[in-house]
């Protein structure tokens, strides 16, 4: 028989567990570097300490454990984290399945985690990916839905289940965690609500590096939908160790040590302060003004403010229509002024975009109007944002000649220029509420003009009244349609004013091309008119009526000549591009007055 010698001191350094049967010695060898079981078990019982009956006791909160409100725009999280460095655990734990009961399960998820840190992380994933929550169980309060082994058959529970099922694992995987009832602002939730009575949510606090944290696995797994009271898979890093400034938001637990806050809030705070929602944080927003959930509006105007951490794009609805509001994007947030159409309490809902397509809900006030100005209406079809910023800009408009989003006019007349960049082609219309302005001439009281690189916008008003300057812009190269940008309100209580329509200008009208005179699209019958033009790439000019008149080239570089109205009801400019060629285009055409 052969026999198998070690070291005593080869065996001090590799024997990591070992077992006596009878006169039997089994021997189990690891690799230096692997962790004994005897040292993890050590470790585990270091970790959680027992009372007398082997119970771990979890250590309350304390004032180390406490964070300084208000927010101090640090971190979104109570611990300093790079997200990516779960990149690799995050996609292990998400794909791990339920083979037999939970003991497994926790022992499967920590295959790939080697800190608390990360024990916590994988079962945070995996039951944000996994559980479903159950709405009719909510609803029935049914205690069955609460029970891990129940949670683990359905994948499906409440909230006090996804807390309880969190604790359960946390503590199997060795890490002191705690359930924390309280009140909540989530789903069903009104801006400026009384909370009383019964506790309406629960989550967790983990104990990780030596301090008490936050986690709602609840909201980290997805959301219900208010009109289908259907819940749908959404992760939500938000709520994954929230800063307790944060966390306070939405959260109040049953005792104030658990807001792990110095100094801690009231109810009544809790009730008034502004609920900014997660996806408010998730897209850098860093704070709005007013503070408050409820504002009264002052001579009939209500004013918000958001700042944010990069340029962001923002909407608003006020009582569900994208109407009765000014929203100005500034670099860093937006300003937004809303004029409620009636007096009473009316819902203002603010979005945002960020880096995603979509846009999210991310603010809500209920506001208070106890007095309209009937001077304010603003056109139906001024759609946000209102003014020039940093997404025109990024679009190819630069250097407007107006920053500010509105435009006042005495005389009904007014003109807008910006820079183009190369390749972009510009597209304007103007719309009011009432007036001759109809979908076939919107465009016809705008001019559009483009020297040296710049576009200029001549706009003649047909009446008093506000009107909404919609700019938009398409890569001359590429298919498809005009993308809108932003437009420009543009105002006038002149009540003389009755600006007719530009003339209408055809394809061959060059973007370079300058019109002096006459402006007006409507000519008066009778009369000998005057034209001046600058026309590039034109070989001969002419107006044509009821005859042909041609136009000269002055040495200015202009195309002038005069026109009689008598006896026609249109009158056009027509261009010869070739001079080796007889076609003549139209590029301009003009309306004659009935005699």
């Amino acid at each position: 028989m052969r026999h198998c010698t070690l070291s005593w001191q080869h065996l001090a350094e590799n024997i990591t567990s070992y077992s006596f049967a009878g006169t039997q010695l089994t021997v189990e060898v690891h690799p230096r570097d692997a962790m004994p079981q005897l040292l993890k078990k050590f470790s585990l019982a270091k970790r959680l300490q027992g009372d007398k009956n082997g119970n771990t006791r979890p250590r309350q909160p304390g004032g180390k454990d406490a964070h300084a409100y208000p927010w101090d725009r640090s971190s979104l999280k109570s611990i300093p984290l790079d997200l990516r460095q779960f990149e690799k655990l995050d996609t292990y734990a998400s794909q791990v399945t339920v083979k037999s009961g939970l003991d497994e399960l926790v022992s499967d998820l920590l295959q790939e985690a080697h800190s608390d840190l990360e024990r916590v992380r994988a079962i945070w994933i995996w039951i944000c990916h996994h559980i479903e929550y159950d709405i009719e169980a909510a609803q029935e309060k049914d205690r069955q839905a609460f029970k891990p082994t129940t949670i683990l058959q359905t994948q499906k529970t409440n909230c006090d289940g996804y807390a309880g099922l969190f604790e359960k694992m946390c503590r199997i995987a060795g890490v002191q965690c705690m359930t924390v009832p309280g009140y909540s602002k989530g789903f069903g939730y009104q801006p400026g609500q009384s909370f009383s009575g019964e506790f309406d949510h629960a989550w967790n606090a983990v104990y990780l590096e030596g301090r008490w944290h936050l986690v709602d696995s609840t909201w980290g797994s997805g959301l219900v939908d208010s009109t289908t009271s259907k819940f749908t898979f959404l992760y939500n890093e938000f709520y994954f160790l929230t800063h307790p400034a944060l966390f306070i938001e939405d959260h109040f637990p049953d005792n104030k040590n658990w807001q792990l806050l110095k100094p801690p809030q009231s109810l009544r705070q809790f009730e008034n302060n502004m609920y900014h929602k997660s996806e408010f944080y998730n897209k850098g927003m860093l704070s709005a003004h007013p503070e408050t959930s409820t504002i009264k509006t002052v001579n009939g105007k209500a004013t918000v403010t958001i700042e944010s951490c990069a340029p962001t794009l923002f909407m608003f609805m006020l009582n569900g229509k994208q109407e009765h509001g000014l929203l100005n994007l500034r670099k860093n947030g937006m300003k937004l002024d809303v004029y409620p159409p009636t007096v009473g309490t009316h819902k203002l809902q603010i979005f945002a975009k960020g880096n995603s397509e979509i846009y999210s809900s991310v603010l809500e006030y209920t506001l208070k109007c106890h007095y309209t100005d009937m001077d304010v209406p603003l056109p139906a079809e001024l759609h946000q944002p209102v003014g020039p910023s940093w997404f025109s800009e990024q679009m190819g408009i630069v250097k407007p000649s107006h920053l500010e989003p509105v435009i006042y006019t005495s005389d009904g007349r007014c003109s807008v220029s910006f820079g183009v960049e190369e390749g972009i082609s510009v597209l304007a219309s103007l719309h009011g509420d009432d007036g001759p302005i109809t979908e076939e001439t919107q465009r016809r009281y705008i001019f559009q003009l483009h020297r040296e690189k710049r576009t200029e916008l001549k706009v003649q008003l047909p009446h008093a009244g506000k009107f909404a300057l919609k700019i938009f812009v398409k890569k001359r190269q590429e298919p498809g349609n005009y993308i809108f940008v932003f437009n420009y309100l543009l105002c006038c209580t002149n009540a003389k004013v009755n600006w007719p329509v530009f003339p209408e200008s055809f394809g061959n009208w060059g973007p370079d091309n300058e019109l002096l005179e006459p402006l007006s699209g409507v000519l008066p019958a009778n009369h000998n008119v005057p034209f001046k033009l600058k026309l590039h790439g034109v070989a001969k000019a002419l107006v044509k009526g009821q005859d042909t008149w041609p136009l000269t080239l002055n040495h200015e570089g202009y195309w002038e000549g005069s026109c009689s109205t008598a006896g026609c009801q249109e009158v056009y400019v027509m261009v010869l591009e070739n001079a080796n060629h007889n076609f003549y285009s139209y590029i301009l055409k003009y309306k004659v007055n009935a005699q």
